[in-house]
């Protein structure tokens, strides 16, 4: 029995179909090692994690099965399906390959939105997609004498787009913001001057808010016959341009900001 028939038997017969289990399984790993390589958050693949974890769930329920014959103390059961064991071993390797990948990936967004969770929270509040006075404002406007940590946390109640996030990571996000809030409140900013205790402060032209580090470097290959390299503005340049031209198969150490549109559009990928 050849293996990929094993792993066919619990996803759809069709393997040259998008929604095929070998494809979506390297799509996952390739946006596992994208997130792991770039320093913000990714666009959550919504349509491919619900393949993935509704593909985990009947592969799970198999092994279950498969497991509750092998326990069958009838002599039929080996007589009939010699293979019985392998097929279960085989199974539940690929599971738990799976479920590290999509471990492995829920925690590195995770690390990203604790680490940047203010920011996060002000790109959802401020998308176009979600602009209107109940997103785009804080839950409340006390009077300054009354500020609170917690009024700086924008109301997300009426989001319709979160994206970059998934909408589990967006009540995770401002649950969490709001309790570290309210820390921070009873520990030491109740003692500041109100105008002192919001979190997204930026009097003086300084922000409180830290957003991750576009400028850092990454590996990527090219995967279309040429991508140009942008250049933000910034640092001088007071106008996007356009670098050097990536041939199909370069491999480059690029900024993110230069090539994170291309990769968007699924002209590179990363490394």
């Amino acid at each position: 029995m050849d293996i990929d028939d094993i792993l066919a038997s619990v996803d759809r017969g069709d393997v040259s179909t998008p929604e095929s289990a070998s494809l979506d399984h390297q799509l996952l790993t390739r946006f596992w090692v994208a997130e792991r390589g770039v320093s913000e958050l990714l666009p959550w693949p919504g349509p491919l994690m619900e393949r993935m974890m509704e593909r985990v769930k009947r592969q799970i329920e198999s092994i279950e099965d498969l497991a509750a014959s092998s326990s069958d103390p009838l002599p039929t059961t080996t007589t009939h399906n010699p293979t019985l064991n392998l097929k279960l071993s085989i199974l539940q390797t690929d599971l738990a390959r799976t479920q590290y990948l999509i471990r492995s990936l829920l925690r590195q967004r995770l690390s990203k939105l604790t680490t940047h969770s203010m920011h996060y929270l002000l790109l959802i509040a401020s998308s176009p997609a979600n602009t209107n006075p109940q997103s785009s404002t804080s839950t409340s406007q006390p009077p300054s004498t009354q500020q609170q940590p917690e009024d700086s946390i924008p109301n997300l109640t009426a989001v319709t787009d979160p994206s970059p996030l998934s909408p589990q990571e967006v009540t995770f996000l401002h649950a969490h913001q709001t309790l570290l809030a309210g820390h921070f409140g009873a520990s030491f900013l109740s003692s500041f001057p109100p105008q002192l205790r919001r979190l997204d402060d930026n009097a003086g032209g300084t922000s409180m808010v830290q957003g991750p580090e576009l400028k850092e470097v990454v590996f990527v290959r090219c995967l279309v016959e040429e991508v140009m390299v942008v250049v933000p503005p910034g640092d001088g340049i007071e106008e996007e341009q356009f670098g050097t031209a990536m041939r199909m198969g370069d491999v480059w150490a690029v900024r993110w900001e230069g090539i994170r549109g291309a990769w968007v559009r699924g002209e590179v990928e990363i490394l």
